[in-house]
């Protein structure tokens, strides 16, 4: 009985999606006419009730006469263009010249004498014109011909190159991604000017078909890592891709965690650093986040400012960073634990003092907390989907507001405030908004099992929790290398960052193909000393 129902809404549910069969696009792969009124009549009943689609038909001076007719989007294309060097060409400026196209092959002639763009395709079947359409080109029909021209006139409006506004650096370029696929690759092609970065496109989604690129550094990427990342590309389907964040979900190595092992930002300075170390980065149309593979846990808690400072400065910025990580994770499971179970480790005057501020408070400490971090939740929550001008402004002054309130009101301790603020602070300093994310969400269970177990509870969520991290995999790659397994070279880019001239080699996990990575003999010197020498001449 379960066969047959399981059966039944496989049949139902389950439908084959293909280029040729789109999800109602009605398009086919009927071969272009010689005739163009057939050709227009198909492409009106494809694109019917469509009113941005503009058709233009015209006479060209050609032959006497011959009829053409163009298809195009309003607004994705450069109308001046069209006019200029299509339109006006095609009408007046080819009347002067031996028009009389070759009977072997007028589609060549045509594209190579008469169209004047730098970029021309020519299709055999209509289904290839329609996706052009849909891309923003300009599709040529000349009757007579049985070929389609697509014209390269794409030019939507589009948002310009700015700094990103959630990885902000002092020091670093300021440029971020954009929505545009082509101005990200010019992004990245700034940094990295060498043949061997390849960009390998295909298009998801059955009716969005979107643009999605696959970006590695041919000689340095471990080609089963481009392999692995191709073949789970291509396993999508679905009906449209909106945003990267379609892909991360279909491509991470464990859907179930609430690490993330694809990283996304929005930075091409940091994309080209990682395809340096032998990263694959995927680019999807329509969004600027751009994803990274493989990513390692430590890699979440480096940013881009970490290599442009000088080494002690960000040796100790990283250090700060891993302090503030355990103080957003640990904080408040610490204090309930020790509030509740394990007064005796407290100094007498810090737990007088507490106790005296706790006094009037009707509830425990793991309510406390609870009420709290939630409260402060809402508050960030809120002042992300505000608008800009009153979002910041709005939870600063929520957060002044309540807190000073639930004091006065005895719902909360003054202690248990200052706890949360800290805990909210040091959540800011880490620079993955999408690896702090992780923190948020593992806070509440460690404050659960510190309220029931103690301190006991809170080492068993962390064993738990270290378990679980030397079990995550991303694409092959163990989520908290170098540690575990330990890779004692590239220790010296995990807690503090050793200085550029000693970084020699490439990560072992991603640089296994080309592992060195400048020459060793680059440490600097007092003029007159030669490398290697212990005192100068």
């Amino acid at each position: 009985m379960f066969k047959k129902w399981k059966r039944i809404i496989k049949k139902a549910f389950v439908k084959p999606r293909n280029e040729s069969q789109a999800i109602g696009s009605g398009e086919s792969k009927e071969p272009v006419s010689a005739n163009l009124n057939k050709n227009m009549t198909h492409l009106k009943a494809v694109f019917d009730r469509c009113t941005d689609i503009i058709f233009r038909e015209f006479e060209a001076a050609i032959g006497g006469g011959v009829k053409i007719a163009m298809v195009y989007i309003d607004g994705l294309v450069n109308k001046e263009m069209l006019t200029e060097d299509l339109v006006k060409t095609l009408m007046y400026d080819v009347s002067s010249l031996n028009s009389s196209a070759p009977v072997n092959d007028p589609a060549g002639y045509l594209s190579s004498r008469i169209i004047a763009f730098t970029e021309v395709k020519v299709q055999d079947n209509l289904m290839d014109a329609v996706h052009s359409v849909l891309s923003g080109e300009t599709i040529l029909f000349v009757d007579g011909v049985s070929k389609a021209f697509a014209l390269s006139t794409q030019d939507w409006v589009q948002r310009a190159v700015t700094e990103p506004a959630t990885e902000n650096v002092v020091r670093g370029p300021r440029e971020g991604f954009t929505e545009s696929l082509q101005t990200n690759y010019t992004l990245i092609r700034r940094r990295i000017k060498s043949s061997r970065l390849k960009f390998e496109t295909m298009k998801i989604g059955a009716i969005t078909k979107t643009a999605v690129s696959i970006g590695y550094l041919e000689g340095i990427v471990n080609n089963k890592i481009v392999d692995e990342v191709r073949n789970r590309l291509q396993r999508i389907d679905i009906d449209g891709i909106l945003e990267s964040g379609y892909i991360e979900e279909y491509i991470e190595d464990a859907p179930m965690t609430v690490f993330p092992t694809v990283q996304a930002t929005e930075r091409p300075d940091k994309v080209a650093g990682g395809l340096l170390e032998g990263q694959v980065v995927i680019l999807v149309d329509t969004t600027p986040f751009v994803l990274l593979v493989p990513v390692t846990f430590p890699q979440l808690l480096q940013a881009s400012e970490d290599y442009y400072l000088r080494w002690p400065f960000a040796s100790f910025i990283r250090f700060i960073r891993f302090v503030t990580l355990n103080i957003a994770l640990l904080a408040p499971p610490l204090y309930i634990a020790i509030t509740t179970y394990h007064q005796e480790m407290l100094p007498t005057p810090l737990l007088i003092s507490i106790a005296a501020a706790r006094e009037g408070v009707p509830f425990p400490a793991f309510v406390e907390a609870m009420l709290m971090e939630t409260t402060f939740e809402v508050l960030r929550e809120a002042g992300v989907r505000l608008p800009k001008a009153v979002g910041q402004a709005v939870s600063i002054v929520g957060a002044l507001v309540i807190g000073d309130a639930a004091v006065s009101a005895g719902l909360v301790s003054p202690a248990m405030v200052i706890i949360v603020a800290l805990t909210a602070i040091s959540s800011f300093s880490l620079p993955s908004y999408f690896g702090a994310f992780s923190l948020r969400i593992l806070r509440f269970p460690l404050m659960a099992l510190a309220a029931a177990l103690g301190l006991f509870g809170v080492m068993a969520g962390l064993l738990a929790l270290l378990i679980h991290l030397c079990s995550l995999r991303s694409f092959g790659v163990p989520y908290i290398s170098p540690l575990a397994p330990t890779s004692w070279r590239d220790l010296k880019d995990m807690f503090f960052r050793a200085p550029w001239w000693s970084m020699v080699t490439r990560p072992r996990m991603t640089g296994v193909k080309e592992p060195a990575r400048q020459d060793y003999k680059q440490k600097p010197r007092p003029p007159g000393r030669r490398p290697g020498s212990g005192s100068g001449k």
